[in-house]
């Protein structure tokens, strides 16, 4: 990560590595303590790696464990961890920042259609994760590390499924964030805020939620633009020497179905549907896959090798045409794929930066 941003010219400064939902989970299967082992081995690599910004989750039950944990067990676990991380930092430990706190969507988005809604974190939930942790840290001789415990994870009430998106509803939240009154130096973090809308993206900055998640909503855009050129590239040459992109796509995620088969139900159109379109983006774990790379890259250098009609632009890709004609953007393939995924980090740095210009 640290070479990209060399490369690209971002100083290394304004790059943070962060570990989501480190803890047990991934070895649930076992006794709790061989988990734990695990789980310290864990944290303890990704702060030699370099990782600043660590979320501790503790929250999954393991093989010898009573469903669901206390929020004690789950604090004390975080704390654990927490001590490892201090000690693998030794004298880095300061710039070293933490996140506590489970209560979150599932990752990538949920696996089920979403009905009635979603309720936001109870605040009587959030203080009792607050004051669980507190304690733990103390009983840990960790009182000095509190101070840099920068976000409470808590659900505002945003989530997406294959086909439908929760916005933020700030009226709904208004108890919550009143927890954070006593917690000057904390911020809420929320999980899948991927398709929030920009006000609702501007709404829940300005309601403490301060570190923003968004995943599959980066690589939908990305999806979007090279079907995009797919399409512009039909136009432009004859059958025989497209790179066929979506359709070698749907082949191999049809051929290697271990990634999308257990998520998109309904029948065979339903599950075509979700495939190439879906919020999910299932999709985002077959782009490594080396037959669809070739036709990637074929289809790049298809079109790095003519010139793209501006109406035919136009008609595809709207915005980053209109970039185009104002002298923003080059009429070259990547160039405008990476520029759609910006469109999405746009909203964001809006967002979070609603008096200033543009900076994407």
């Amino acid at each position: 990560m640290h070479e990209i941003a060399q490369q690209h010219g971002l100083p290394l400064d304004r790059v943070v590595l962060g570990g989501d939902h480190l803890g047990p989970n991934t070895w649930r299967a076992r006794p709790a303590e061989e988990a734990m082992v695990e789980a310290e081995a864990l944290v303890a690599a990704y702060v030699e790696a370099g990782f600043t910004k660590i979320h501790m989750d503790c929250s999954f039950s393991c093989a010898d464990d009573p469903t669901p944990l206390t929020d004690d067990i789950v604090a004390e676990r975080a704390a654990r961890l927490i001590e490892v991380a201090e000690r693998t930092a030794g004298e880095k430990a300061a710039g070293i920042r933490y996140v506590i706190g489970t209560e979150v969507p599932v990752p990538g988005g949920a696996a089920h259609e979403i009905e009635g809604g979603l309720a936001p974190t109870t605040p009587s939930a959030a203080r009792a994760t607050v004051e669980r942790h507190r304690q733990a840290f103390a009983e840990h001789g960790l009182q000095e590390v509190w101070s840099r415990v920068l976000a409470l994870v808590v659900q505002p009430g945003v989530e997406f499924d294959h086909l439908q998106v929760v916005d933020y509803l700030r009226d709904q939240t208004q108890e919550l964030r009143t927890v954070l009154d006593a917690e000057p130096d904390m911020v809420f973090e929320a999980h899948s805020t991927d398709y929030q809308t920009i006000e609702a993206l501007t709404a829940l900055v300005e309601d403490h939620w301060a570190v923003l998640k968004v995943g599959p909503g980066l690589t939908f855009a990305l999806r979007e633009a090279l079907f995009a050129l797919a399409a512009i590239e039909d136009e432009l040459l004859p059958e025989a020497d497209r790179s066929r992109l979506p359709e070698v796509v749907e082949q191999r995620m049809l051929a290697e179905p271990g990634r999308w088969e257990g998520y998109y139900g309904g029948d065979a159109d339903e599950q075509r549907i979700a495939r190439r379109y879906s919020y999910s983006d299932r999709m985002r774990y077959y782009w490594p896959d080396p037959e669809i790379d070739k036709a990637h890259r074929k289809l790049l250098d298809n079109l790095t090798a003519r010139d793209i009609p501006l109406p035919l632009l136009s008609a595809h890709l709207p915005d980053q045409y209109t970039r185009v004609r104002r002298g923003e953007l080059a009429v070259e393939p990547r160039a405008l794929a990476i520029d759609r995924v910006r469109d999405v980090l746009r909203a964001y740095d809006r967002a979070s930066h609603p008096q200033q210009g543009e900076n994407l």
